[in-house]
């Protein structure tokens, strides 16, 4: 039992400095993904056919917005290789999402890029949109760099994406897992 206590004592100082380092990476990625993330680009990712199924569900095919779901190609992967470079900051696995509010639908937020890990204290497997969580309500309204722990073993940084006339149109959200499992996905 001395031995487990003694274990936790060492321990536990090194967990939460592993932590106050993470928080701290992903903050800085967050940072020059705010400067770097062009907002005009992204705005032009979602097509006005995409966008349309989006908001019009169809009662006879639940899955006809996903069926549906298209891109500007140039747009998407410029964006997405932006957003790749940016996780690359990092010597260990994080990703950079690219979440955006849906024009015609206050109050509903949709990832428009996810990345490597498919990591996020946000996405719900299955859903082109949901509400707007308040954490990323704040940053869509104030432009400032948030910290988040809502989901057990992950710390996300989200950031404003802004275009050239310094309008918040989007936001990324840099995340990570605090002790990254290998054997996640192994059942």
């Amino acid at each position: 039992m001395k031995a487990v206590m003694v274990f936790l004592a060492v321990a536990l100082p090194l967990c939460a400095r592993d932590k106050v380092q993470l928080e701290h990476d992903l903050d800085q990625i967050a940072k020059v993904a705010t400067v770097m993330v062009d907002g005009d680009v992204c705005q032009r990712i979602l097509t006005p056919r995409a966008l349309q199924h989006i908001l019009r569900k169809d009662p006879r095919d639940q899955w006809a917005d996903g069926d549906n779901y298209d891109v500007d190609d140039q747009a998407f992967i410029t964006t997405k290789k932006t957003l790749m470079r940016l996780a690359q900051l990092a010597n260990y696995p994080v990703d950079v999402n690219l979440w955006m509010p849906l024009d015609g639908a206050p109050g509903r937020i949709h990832v428009v890029i996810r990345n490597r890990y498919e990591m996020s204290q946000f996405w719900k497997w299955g859903d082109l949109t949901q509400p707007t969580p308040p954490i990323m309500q704040k940053v869509l309204e104030f432009g400032q760099r948030v910290g988040v722990e809502q989901k057990s073993g992950y710390v996300s940084v989200l950031a404003p994406v802004r275009n050239s006339l310094n309008n918040i149109v989007g936001l990324v959200e840099v995340v990570s897992e605090i002790r990254p499992n290998a054997r996640e996905n192994v059942k």
